[in-house]
């Protein structure tokens, strides 16, 4: 995905709404209309591809966690560390865009409100629609939840099944999501028109007001992002994983500057495993739960994804009431724990999430014009992320084999 070219009809976009509303001339403001067709054709595009993939991404992660049984405690602790920091950081984006957003200036929905659905379920509503009648039908209806929801079991029985049937299933899975995501690379190469038609017409509509918006949205994810690692990550570190804050930070400058650069936790292993060793990591333990973490750890892009839900809810004057919050933060928390290995796979995934509320699509075009900035930031609080969880658990393990003595002899070098 070219990030200069979709940066560039982000801003051919938003300076054709800005001078359509400033100036209000109506050849202006029929031209920005006149695009909309673009961003539209844009979005269907991602919904016909969102919908498999992120069925086929869950299916292949449950089916991993469910198989850390064999891998014994430290996988075990891994994927706890994992569950432990997510929520959390959802909640936190949620809390900083909330504090941004009494910063800003209200924009008017950028979709008809009719088209809005505002109207949320009951808590006990909410709970049985969690159980679909019929898989394929929610799929077809674009209820991302209580489709998530059985891959989520279906993934679980499959663990249960004899080796040789599981690998079918999961390799028939892993396939489908190799392609899909394949699928999903050529839409996001059509981005920059995308982006430049769902630009237009939205800030011919809002003016000046939804820059402002963006600047803030960017500000505050940032923030946030910082502030996670401030109180959950390094006190999990000192306090369970008993290293000073100060020396992992130094440990880990090298991981978070490749993970800054690259934008990816599989791109950061290498250096990822060079500097555990380094910090006198068990090598037993860093060599299963970086590689683990960089497939289904993402705290940042949880975050990400509270403060995206927060944002557009408030864009689309979507009100957020305890019970889709509940459900948002479930559906948040399953998207960013099988984030698809794709450009941008933070705003794709939210398809599910933003299903749940009732909040258009058509905010996620907007998101990826200007992606670039957060996605930086909160790859590389994914990869600080890995190497706080090996941190911890390799110390806790290591605790426990103190106090009960260790099954068998490993290598530590």
């Amino acid at each position: 995905m070219n990030t200069r070219a979709i940066l560039t009809g982000l801003a051919l976009g938003l300076g054709l709404g800005v001078a359509a509303s400033a100036t209000g001339s109506p050849a202006l403001l029929r031209a920005a209309e006149a695009v909309d067709p673009l961003g539209q054709v844009f979005l269907r595009a991602i919904q016909m591809v969102v919908i498999p993939l992120v069925a086929a991404i869950v299916f292949v992660g449950v089916g991993r966690i469910g198989n850390l049984r064999k891998l014994g405690r430290i996988g075990g602790l891994a994927v706890g560390f994992f569950w432990v920091t997510t929520l959390p950081a959802i909640l936190i984006g949620m809390g900083v865009m909330r504090v941004g957003l009494s910063f800003t200036a209200p924009v008017a929905p950028p979709t008809d409100v009719a088209e809005i659905a505002t109207e949320a379920p009951g808590v006990v509503d909410f709970l049985v629609n969690l159980v679909p009648r019929n898989p394929i039908q929610v799929a077809a209806d674009g209820a991302l939840l209580p489709l998530l929801i059985f891959m989520v079991l279906l993934a679980a029985a499959t663990t249960t099944l004899p080796k040789e049937k599981q690998e079918i299933l999961t390799s028939f899975a892993d396939t489908v999501s190799e392609a899909l995501i394949k699928l999903m690379n050529w839409v996001l190469w059509t981005a920059p028109v995308g982006v430049f038609g769902l630009a237009a017409p939205v800030t011919a509509r809002t003016g000046m007001a939804m820059l402002q918006n963006l600047g803030v949205f960017i500000l505050a994810v940032v923030v946030g992002l910082f502030i996670m690692k401030a109180l959950i990550l390094l006190p999990l570190v000192r306090f369970m994983g008993g290293m000073r804050a100060g020396r992992f930070i130094r440990g880990t400058v090298g991981t978070y500057t490749v993970g800054f650069s690259t934008t990816t936790s599989v791109g950061t292993l290498p250096m990822m495993l060079r500097e555990a060793e380094k910090l006198g990591l068990s090598r037993s333990s860093y060599r299963l739960i970086l590689p683990l973490a960089a497939s289904i750890n993402r705290p940042g892009s949880a975050l990400f994804q509270g403060a995206s839900l927060v944002f557009l809810a408030s864009m689309y004057g979507v009100s957020l009431g305890p019970a889709p919050v509940a459900a948002a933060v479930l559906a948040t928390f399953l998207a960013a724990m099988t984030v698809a290995p794709v450009p941008s796979a933070s705003i794709v995934s939210l398809a599910p999430v933003l299903n749940v509320v009732g909040v258009p699509l058509a905010g996620l075009g907007i998101l990826l014009g200007i992606d670039r900035v957060p996605d930086v930031f909160r790859s590389a609080a994914n990869v600080i992320g890995h190497m706080a969880a090996t941190t911890t658990v390799d110390a806790m393990t290591r605790r426990d084999e103190e106090t009960t003595g260790p099954e068998e002899e490993t290598e530590d070098g």
